[in-house]
């Protein structure tokens, strides 16, 4: 690496900043398939209007606007990507900025070692829960295919996605297994979207939910296969090692667990996205970390699971799967 491709990096939070308050100032969608003027936009958002040109500009230079006669109209990409009239809208990039606050206490975290944001997902409002949920389902539907496909389904009849957000992991083991018997279990203030974005995909009828909170409660019992995904790197050690008991008392006999994450090697480095994701959990989650292959292993040794095997996925992230005894 040479001088010009770290200071490329470490100004790399500009152009970021400003997709990211384009974006949640709406002005894609604003802008949709016309061509105005900076007066209009700013008129149109409530918006001043000379800074609002000069955020415009800057996204000319990012290519994801046009200017002919100081009228600005939206790329090819913008259009596609950021208006939320387009089928492919990124909603997920709102989780993104909500994510800028957070990350920009890092230096603060560091030092004291507290998080920003000590509250749980149920007091962090309504737009944070709606943007962080449609976010997982942005990434999970797009990856959940080839992630499920690794998943044995022979003997599994029915399947408890613990944190099951969207519900995108269950209509995806729906899709590759008609007939089981899915249901969801989280955050009673999760589930009411869980239902409208699954509603929305047609899985309505097809998915049972069951509310709660596992740092607490018990999970519903009867399952031939408890599913964990990105759930573990917002806990702390002590609540996994819990958790991963509480999944062993919920599956029936022989039943197993999978347990998608980024499951990092001894020395926490690797994969290196791992590593940086485990920044977002220091800034952003009270005791949440990214785990290694060890850690997860004995959590599942002393619950009581056997015969573990773990594959690698793409992205970086890994698959662990435990029989009960």
């Amino acid at each position: 690496m040479n001088a010009k491709e770290l200071r490329e990096m470490a100004v790399a939070f500009q152009k970021s900043r400003i997709i990211l308050t384009a974006y949640e100032l709406d002005i894609f969608t604003f802008i949709n398939d016309k061509s105005l003027n900076a007066e209009t936009i700013a008129k149109g958002l409530n918006l001043n209007k000379n800074a609002t040109e000069r955020l415009l500009n800057a996204l000319v230079a990012t290519d994801l606007l046009n200017k002919e006669n100081e009228n600005f109209s939206n790329s090819k990409e913008s259009v596609q990507f950021l208006s939320k009239n387009s089928s492919e809208f990124m909603a997920g990039l709102m989780h993104s900025n909500h994510l800028w606050n957070t990350w920009s206490h890092l230096t603060e975290v560091v030092k004291i070692g507290n998080v920003a944001d000590t509250s749980n997902i149920n007091e962090r409002g309504e737009d944070w829960l709606e943007a962080f949920i449609h976010a997982m389902h942005y990434r999970g539907k797009k990856q959940a295919p080839t992630q499920i496909a690794e998943i044995d389904l022979q003997n599994v009849d029915s399947v408890l996605d613990v944190g099951g957000g969207s519900g995108c992991f269950c209509m995806e083991f729906l899709k590759q297994k008609p007939g089981l018997k899915t249901a969801i279990f989280d955050l009673p203030n999760v589930v009411p979207v869980s239902k409208k974005i699954v509603e929305k995909e047609g899985y309505g009828d097809s998915i049972v939910y069951y509310t709660g909170d596992f740092t607490i409660d018990e999970l519903p019992k009867g399952f031939d296969l408890i599913f964990l995904s990105a759930i573990i790197h917002s806990n702390s050690y002590k609540t996994n090692e819990d958790l991963i008991k509480k999944c062993y008392n919920a599956l029936n006999p022989g039943g197993k667990i999978v347990i998608q994450d980024w499951i990092m090697n001894d020395s926490k480095t690797v994969p290196p996205q791992g590593a940086i994701f485990s920044i977002n959990m220091l800034v952003g989650v009270e005791g949440g970390d990214c785990y290694s292959e060890n850690e997860v292993n004995s959590w599942m040794k002393n619950a009581g699971f056997k015969d573990f095997s773990k594959i690698e996925l793409e992205h970086g992230l890994g698959q662990i799967t435990g029989i009960k005894n």
